[in-house]
Formats: C-alpha cells, sequence, structure tokens
C-alpha cells in the first residue's frame, strides 16, 4: 500500500509540470464523455451479483448491437447452470451465465480481444452519491444481500462501451477482428472460466491478443499504471477440519483439544513462507478464521480453519499448498491423535490463477498508451497480491499474450496526503464508501483502452 501511494503521489509533480497530451482522440473521448458518464450512473445504480448480470449484459449488447457488432449472449450458461446445480443444489436454480461476445470484422489483420467483468459485490453503498445503489438481491448460492458496485466493475463496462464507440467510429484507422466479451462473475472467480469452458475460444474468433483494465482506487485519477510480467496472485482457499476428542474443560486429560491442536498449525504455518520458501519467491498463507467450541467449560471435537493462500508461481504453489497438508496432519499426530482422526485439507478447486503480463504486449501497449496520453501519466506498479481471473484468459492451451493494466480514479491529493502521513488511505476498492473520480476516470479508460486496441489492430 505505501509503495502505491508513494507512486501516486510522485506522478503529482509531472502532472503539475506539464500540459496533457491532447490528439483528436482525446478530443473525441471528451467530446462523448455525457455518453459514457450516463452509462456509469445506470450500471452503478443497478448493481447486479455474480451470475445475476442479466440486466447489465442487456444493456451492453444493446449498445455494442447498436455499433454494428454481432453480439452472442448466454456464453456460459451450461457451464454455469451445472455449477450452481452442483454448489447451491435447488437454491441455484436462478442462476445463469450472462457472458456475452461481440465480433466486428474489419478486414485482414490481428484478433484482440477486450475483456470487461459487469458483477458486482454484496456490500451496501455508504458513498452518499446521488446515483447510489439501493439493490438489494440474492447471491449465487440463495443468500440475500445489499449490492454494490464497490470494485468499479461499472466503470469497466461504461470504459468498454466508449471504447468500442470510438473504435467503431475509426474503422479506417484498423484493420483485424474486434471481439469485445462481457464476463460474469469475476468476483467469485468463475466466470472466465464458464465462458472458456463453453468454447470462447472455438466458436468465435481466437484473438491475437486480450487486453483489459481495471479502475483503481490505489492510483491517481487520471493516471495509468501497469505491471509486466507477473501481476497478480494464485488465490486459493483451503479448510482444514481438524479432529479431536471432546472433554469436559475441567478434565483435557481426558481429550484430544482440537483448538490446541488448532492454533499449533496456525503457529506452524507461519514458517512455510519465512523458512522455506527462497527469499526472493513471493507467498503468502493466511488464516482468515479459527472456529471451534459452544460453551467456556466444553473442549469440542472439532475445530475448522479457513485459509488464503497467494503465490505467482505455480511450483511455489504447490510447495505452499503440500505444506499446508504437511504441517497439519504433523500437529495432529504430535498431540497423539490416531489416523483415523488425522485432519481433512480441503483445497478449493476453483483456484484463482495467477495473472501474467506477456512482457513484450505490455510494453508496446503501455507505450502507445504514453504517447496517447502524456508519458508522465503512465508508470510501472509494484505486483499484487489480488487475483483476477482475467489471467485464465491467457493461461489456457492457446497461451494468448494477454495485459491487463490499471485506470487511476482517486483524488490525488487524498493519496499525496496519505502518502505524507497527513491522513489515512482514502477508501478504495472493496470498500463500501469507495467512489471513484468519475471523469478523469472514465476519459482515461476509454482513451487508453482505444489506444492500446489501435495498436494492436495496427494505424494505417
Amino acid at each position: 500500500m505505501k509503495k502505491l501511494l508513494l507512486a501516486a503521489a510522485a506522478s503529482l509533480a509531472f502532472l503539475g509540470s506539464g500540459a496533457a497530451y491532447a490528439d483528436e482522440l482525446a478530443d473525441a473521448v471528451a467530446e462523448d464523455y455525457g455518453y459514457v458518464f450516463n452509462l456509469y450512473k445506470h450500471f452503478h445504480k443497478n448493481p447486479e451479483l455474480s451470475f445475476k448480470e442479466s440486466e447489465s449484459a442487456k444493456r451492453m449488447a444493446a449498445e455494442l448491437e447498436g455499433l454494428g457488432f454481432t453480439v452472442t449472449t448466454g456464453v456460459g450458461d451450461k457451464w454455469t447452470k451445472s455449477k450452481a446445480k452442483k454448489d447451491a443444489g435447488e437454491v441455484g436454480d436462478g442462476v445463469a451465465g450472462y457472458g456475452l461476445v461481440a465480433v466486428m470484422e474489419n478486414g485482414e489483420g490481428p484478433t484482440v480481444m477486450l475483456r470487461a467483468d459487469m458483477d458486482a459485490l454484496p456490500l451496501e453503498e455508504k458513498t452518499g452519491l446521488p446515483y447510489a445503489s439501493k439493490v438489494t438481491m440474492t447471491d449465487y448460492l440463495g443468500q440475500e444481500a445489499p449490492v454494490m458496485h464497490a470494485c468499479a466493475h461499472d466503470s469497466h463496462m461504461a470504459i468498454m462501451i466508449g471504447t468500442a464507440r470510438r473504435l467503431a467510429a475509426m474503422k479506417d484507422q484498423w484493420s483485424g477482428t474486434l471481439v469485445i466479451i462481457g464476463q460474469p462473475a469475476e468476483e467469485i472467480g468463475l466466470g472466465a472460466l464458464a465462458m472458456i469452458e463453453d468454447g470462447l475460444f472455438k466458436k468465435f474468433p481466437k484473438p491475437d491478443y486480450i487486453l483489459a483494465t481495471h479502475t483503481s482506487g490505489w492510483d491517481a485519477a487520471g493516471d495509468v499504471t501497469y505491471t509486466p510480467g507477473w501481476a497478480l496472485a494464485n488465490v486459493d482457499s483451503v479448510d482444514i477440519i481438524i479432529h479431536g476428542v471432546g472433554a469436559h474443560g475441567s478434565a483435557p486429560q481426558m481429550g484430544k483439544d482440537p483448538i490446541v491442536i488448532g492454533a499449533q498449525i496456525v503457529n506452524a504455518l507461519q514458517t512455510l513462507v519465512s523458512r522455506e520458501l527462497d527469499p526472493q519467491s513471493a507467498g503468502v498463507v493466511t488464516v482468515g478464521a479459527f472456529q471451534a467450541g459452544y460453551k467456556h467449560n466444553i473442549i469440542p471435537d472439532e475445530a475448522h480453519l479457513q485459509l488464503t493462500v497467494r503465490s505467482y508461481e505455480d511450483g511455489v504453489r504447490e510447495k505452499l499448498l503440500t505444506g499446508i497438508e504437511r504441517i497439519a496432519v504433523a500437529q495432529a499426530k504430535s498431540a497423539g491423535l490416531p489416523d483415523d482422526l488425522m485432519p481433512d485439507v480441503k483445497i478449493e478447486s476453483d483456484y484463482t490463477p495467477a495473472t501474467y503480463n506477456d512482457e513484450a504486449m505490455t510494453d508496446r501497449v503501455m507505450t502507445a498508451i504514453a504517447d496517447s496520453i502524456g508519458a508522465e501519466r503512465v508508470y510501472a506498479r509494484p505486483a499484487s497480491m489480488g487475483g483476477e481471473d482475467f489471467s485464465r484468459f491467457g493461461r489456457t492451451p492457446e497461451d494468448i499474450p494477454a495485459l491487463i493494466f490499471w485506470t487511476g480514479a482517486q483524488d490525488p491529493k487524498a493519496l499525496k496526503a496519505a502518502a505524507e502521513g497527513k491522513a489515512p488511505p482514502p477508501p478504495a476498492n472493496h470498500s463500501p464508501f469507495f467512489a471513484p473520480q468519475p471523469e478523469p476516470a472514465l476519459k482515461t479508460g476509454v482513451q487508453a483502452m482505444t489506444a492500446g486496441a489501435l495498436e494492436l489492430l495496427g494505424k494505417n
């Protein structure tokens, strides 16, 4: 966090000393801002949870069809319904796959895929905006919750439509095939997988490049940041069920305390990163929940640990996951538990793979964006241990070059004050108070995505 704040603060010096880069694209984006902003307000006011994005997909499809794209909806529906049946049973009957694919062919040339995600988060909005969400709905697993676009996917949809409008109006400046996808269920890490499993790369033109942007509350509004190579982490969820032998709290010698065993497991897990990984390799093992017991004087017969595990390299991921199981079993054995009471270690199969930004593509696209919006507004940022299922598009057997970059949305003065220790960090992504500065964020996002797409599609 501190590195990001300092980087954003450093960029302010450039912003203050140089005039903004202006060209025909910037002028066109500025003229179209009112339309894009109204779209953004519509999406923000009407958020939808993962695998519930029916109206968002419908609006995206209508906008793209109006621009001359051939649009297919319901991409990923079959996989999604099968997954919902497995995970949620009858509760999942109302779940559907709302992925959409829009194709525009414009002569010979490369195929470039642009991706925007559509889903929102189960949060009650507290921004106080006049277009704030007041929506509540039932989620993927049947739980009712308030809904908010706290991760700025509303801006992703608006930026994508703005980009499509520019590219559709500039067909004389590019040649090839443009594919735009509206992806569901990014927040639960399943939407990209649903679309791929439903034949995304078989039913539609296979891309030569895949490009996306993510609105960032950690970067100054009007700036663009990027990370070449590993950018975002593998995200694994692990559950450890510790079996013990219950007893009265006054007679611990009569039982095997799973709480004590669990505490020893929590402590031992800290050595996985500090003592088993190469210091130059990144990894995180966090115990986010420890649940056990019902009453003061009862030793329970079971405890439950919930972990999030982060890494970049696949070898590091494997070492952490196997190490977790080894430590859990070893601690149980050291407590004298028999083999039939060893812990159950469950690694969720639907993990989010790490995101790798193709370095050659990154250099090419970011140079084009810098030429368009001004080099002083484009800078590298450190890799993050956050996760994004955009990674799946580039990690298929096709091994397609992919890049996701960040469009800043935060008040530069608030970032500067936080970097100087004069104020706490301002609310950012996943906060109920997160309110991007829409004009610089939307304008910059549209201009950057358009410039990047034009670079990949080739300019006349």
